[in-house]
């Protein structure tokens, strides 16, 4: 891969698929009414509430809540990487992916990458079919010693690389060389001169989740250093976007109730060994979002088991800031710290399976491992320590992007700090709000509706103090949902909006989104309801409130009862609403003021009776 995939062409091949294809060679759909249907192949259910509707190109479980456009089907389902859903898309559609600074040619570098893994494959064979050689003698006793059994050993594919037999094997010209360079399978000196990365080592294959092999980490036998080896970084490997094991879970359990996170990869497969197959490990890395992000499209639970020492406590410390910002309601990370001198391995021979996962069950909350961790060594019998304890948990807590989490995160802190007042608590928060939102524009811009509207005109900006008494009419939370949904559902209403200028976040609370959507609909005409969401998940707002997302889908999936004839003049009216509550705004700010200093100037003078007419005239 030579860089980003552009999102011109990711639009353009969403527009070339069909979803109820994508979907009806793994689900089989059955046609009802306009969706089609079938048992979600997401969560076990017996009647049918996973819906597919061609003409938006979306998918939504009404049981799980699941939903999205091919892209996110094929990702949830295959759980494949977003590239490696794009590739499998382009290659349906007889399309290469074309890579921004990306050099040679793209089907090259895609069959490239293919050799590769066949490469990787026939190794990894190859390292299983030493283990049974005499010359693996010493492997096969150590992993016996570890109490693993044939059945683990081959599931994992563990094997044996004895010194030079790869070279022999597999290095013996020039270009098989450069290949295994590649592979990250040799390494080269100062000299220029190869050296087989692993030798005589136990070979433990890593492999991506759909069980290529991409890498390796291997142990030594002896008492040489370093005692665990993985491969670098390669074309196919890259250690933030793999775990080790995690295919593995999947072959175990198809649907796992949580994962488990340990720090090696003997961990993972000491604990297989005992019927704890649902492990994974890091690959020589810190916990990333990546391996977040990844683990929570497959389960809603993760629990990160490791060493009680200060080490363990920072590699948790290290998971849960990677966690906070993926923390959607109904997701959970919890933590299991071992005893003293214990690790995975070493305690589940010692008390057992069942033990073993009763400890996993009581596991420490996240917010109970946050707080403990903030409020060490801080003093919060005194205003200094409180303070201290605000400036350090605050912003991680309006970090969570899950409503649930963040009031439960909120209420624990005041709780904490004894501040158990809730206007308190806000006032509190919102000192330490970064700013999220820019301040939007006092100018009550004409929306060119056509209407009495364009009459308003600028005004300067109000005193503090009459803005204040000014309450605003906010557009009824009835009229947001069909504005939204409406929209997101028949993305050419945009066309009706030319302008979103003067609008106010005090009158329309999701003004922000609501400027996304239409920009992305006037910039692609033509827009399907999966293009739309595809294109809003790649901009900076999601990037920035990840939760939003979430909220466009259900949007998406929400099963009005408007008549398809009657779409139209629906959003126009929720529209009308929407301008009308700025005009009402705007006029009780004035009435505000007035009532504060006394007076109006001319030019408010004269906008006031604008808009008493404005608003006469729409009655």
């Amino acid at each position: 891969m030579g860089g980003r995939i552009p999102r011109d062409f990711i639009n353009d091949l969403l527009a070339r698929v069909d979803i109820v294809d994508v979907i009806d060679t793994r689900v089989k759909l059955k046609k009802r009414g306009k969706n089609h249907v079938a048992c979600c192949p997401f969560h076990q259910e017996k009647s049918p509430s996973f819906n597919v509707n061609q003409s938006k190109q979306f998918f939504h479980c009404f049981g799980c809540g699941e939903s999205g456009n091919a892209i996110d089907f094929l990702m949830k389902h295959d759980r494949l990487e977003f590239v490696e859903t794009i590739e499998e898309l382009a290659a349906s559609q007889g399309l290469d992916v074309p890579y921004e600074n990306s050099t040679g040619n793209h089907r090259f570098e895609r069959d490239k990458r293919v050799n590769l893994h066949g490469a990787m494959s026939e190794i990894a064979l190859f390292y299983q079919s030493m283990l049974l050689q005499n010359i693996a003698k010493p492997a096969v006793s150590y992993l016996k010693s570890r109490g693993l059994s044939k059945s683990v050993v081959e599931a994992f594919g563990i094997g044996y690389a004895p010194k030079h037999a790869l070279m022999n094997q597999f290095g013996k010209t020039a270009d098989d060389k450069k290949r295994l360079l590649e592979m990250g399978m040799l390494g080269e000196n100062d000299d220029k001169r190869t050296y087989e990365r692993f030798r005589d080592r136990i070979m433990f294959p890593i492999r991506d989740k759909r069980g290529r092999v991409i890498g390796f980490g291997g142990r030594i036998i002896d008492s040489g250093t370093p005692k665990y080896l993985n491969s670098p970084e390669t074309v196919l490997f890259q250690k933030s976007r793999h775990l080790y094991g995690l295919y593995e879970v999947f072959q175990y359990h198809p649907d796992p109730k949580y994962i488990v996170v340990v720090e090696g990869y003997m961990d993972v497969v000491a604990l297989a060994q005992f019927g704890v197959n649902y492990a994974v490990a890091t690959l020589g890395t810190a916990t990333s979002t990546e391996h977040i992000q990844m683990l929570f499209r497959s389960v809603d639970t993760i629990i990160c088991c490791y060493d009680g020492d200060r080490a363990g406590k920072d590699a948790a410390w290290r998971a849960l800031n990677a966690a906070l910002p993926l923390l959607d309601d109904g997701k959970q990370i919890q933590f299991s710290f071992l005893p003293d001198g214990e690790d995975p391995d070493s305690l589940i021979r010692k008390i057992g399976k069942e033990a073993f996962e009763e400890l996993l069950l009581k596991s420490m909350g996240y917010d109970h491992f946050l707080f403990e961790s903030l409020s060490k060594d801080i003093d919060l019998s005194n205003q200094q320590g409180k303070t201290k304890l605000s400036a350090l948990a605050i912003p991680l807590i309006k970090s969570v992007p899950g409503a649930a989490h963040k009031l439960l995160l909120k209420n624990a802190f005041g709780t904490r700090i004894g501040m158990l007042d809730a206007r308190q608590l806000d006032q509190l928060f919102n000192a330490y709000a970064a700013v999220d939102i820019k301040n939007t524009s006092k100018q009550a811009s004409p929306l060119n509706t056509g209407s009495a509207r364009t009459q308003l005109t600028q005004t300067g900006t109000l005193k503090n103090n009459a803005a204040q008494i000014a309450n605003p009419t906010k557009l009824h939370n009835h009229f947001i949902k069909i504005l939204f949904g409406t929209l997101i559902q028949n993305p050419w209403l945009a066309k009706h909006v030319p302008s979103t200028e003067g609008l106010e976040e005090s009158v329309f609370p999701d003004l922000l989104l609501f400027k996304l959507l239409i920009s992305l609909c006037h910039a692609h005409p033509d827009l399907t309801t999966g293009q739309l969401i595809m294109l809003a998940s790649d901009s900076e707002f999601i990037e920035k409130y990840p939760q939003t997302l979430i909220t466009i889908k259900n949007y998406a999936a929400w099963e009005h009862e408007i008549d398809d004839s009657l779409i139209e003049q629906t959003f126009l009216d929720s529209l009308s609403s929407l301008y009308d509550s700025m005009l009402n705004h705007r006029l009780e700010t004035l009435i505000a003021k007035e009532r504060v200093e006394g007076k109006l100037t001319i030019e408010e003078r004269q906008e006031f009776i604008a808009l008493m007419l404005a608003l006469k005239k729409d009655k």
